[in-house]
């Protein structure tokens, strides 16, 4: 008969110092917050744009009638401000996503190091350059260079809707093409710092292996770099996209206001929906026309919350991190 069992030994109790316990509600609080504000946010514009909504003479979504001069007899629509908006940012990412991934290859794979850190640094300071400052830009600067550009593509491709003439003379150069252009200047940083911080932490082991193998240094990049940072870089250039939707001063100075609706094409004028808040502060002094540029602001938050989640479901499932 064997002997009984001992007793299990009491486990050691987990301490927890109260710095420890202090950090973790600072940093749980913070996170609530911040959920909180957003939520916020998102119940404040609601609240304000549901009686304008509900007083609207005409189709919200599909109208391109915007007239709130009278409080009792408001018609506004969201196409117009839909098509610049949105226009103007695909443009944006159509220019700088090849430029962007390009950047990032060579700063992490191709330029040395006493290279890469100064060219990193001088794109990051894109950022730091003031909205208007990139809109006198566009409008003093890049709009002439353009010129020639636009006004060749609407004779020779002017067949094809968006190429075709828009509200505007197409060699203006005060358009959404140049606004699109732009808005790419000032999205690289966003794009290029992502795409950057994915492509290197390609495992070294996937790198070393293929070049054992007798890959050359595009083959790597082909292989093994791009396939591992390939949704980073999706994911990097889904916050451009909503950097470029909330764009507000530069698309005002680039983009003015006229009085005949855009033509659905890239060399329209207009007014996006961050642009046309901006524009009618004028009209801030009655709730009911308040309501009308809040509702716009509401479809602006709702897209720009859509895009940026989508963001970073794609930069969680990159693989980011990961060895």
């Amino acid at each position: 008969m064997s002997a009984p069992e001992a007793p299990p030994a009491d486990e050691p109790k987990k301490v927890v110092r109260a710095g420890d316990r202090a950090f973790q509600s600072l940093a749980t609080g913070s996170g609530i917050f911040v959920v909180a504000l957003i939520a916020a946010i998102g119940i404040f514009l609601l609240i304000r744009a549901v009686p304008s909504l509900q007083a609207n003479q005409v189709n919200f979504l599909f109208s391109r009638v915007w007239d709130t001069s009278d409080p009792n007899e408001l018609s506004f629509g969201i196409a117009d401000l839909a098509w610049v908006t949105v226009a103007s940012s695909l443009v944006a990412l159509v220019f700088a996503m090849p430029i962007a991934c390009g950047i990032a290859l060579f700063l992490t794979q191709y330029a040395p190091p006493s290279l890469a850190r100064p060219f990193a640094y001088i794109v990051d300071l894109l950022a730091a350059v003031p909205s208007v400052i990139y809109g006198l830009w566009g409008v003093l600067v890049l709009g002439p260079v353009l010129k020639p550009v636009a006004l060749w593509l609407n004779q020779n491709l002017g067949w094809i809707p968006i190429f075709a003439g828009g509200n505007a003379p197409a060699d203006s150069g005060m358009n959404i093409f140049t606004a699109g252009i732009v808005l790419a200047v000032m999205i690289l940083p966003t794009i290029t710092g992502v795409t950057r911080e994915v492509f290197q932490r390609t495992p070294k082991a996937h790198i070393e292996g293929a070049q054992a193998l007798g890959a050359t240094r595009w083959e790597v990049v082909r292989t093994t770099v791009w396939p591992f940072g390939r949704n980073g870089f999706i994911g990097g250039s889904m916050l451009g996209l909503g950097r470029a939707l909330g764009e507000t001063v530069a698309l005002t100075v680039i983009l003015s206001t006229v009085n005949s609706g855009p033509n659905f094409s890239l060399f329209d004028v207009g007014a996006t929906f961050a642009s046309k808040i901006a524009l009618g502060s004028g009209e801030f002094n009655n709730n009911m026309q308040v309501g009308a540029y809040i509702s716009a602001g509401l479809v602006l938050f709702v897209i720009t919350f859509a895009v940026n989640a989508l963001a970073r479901w794609i930069e969680s499932a990159s693989g980011k991190g990961k060895s």
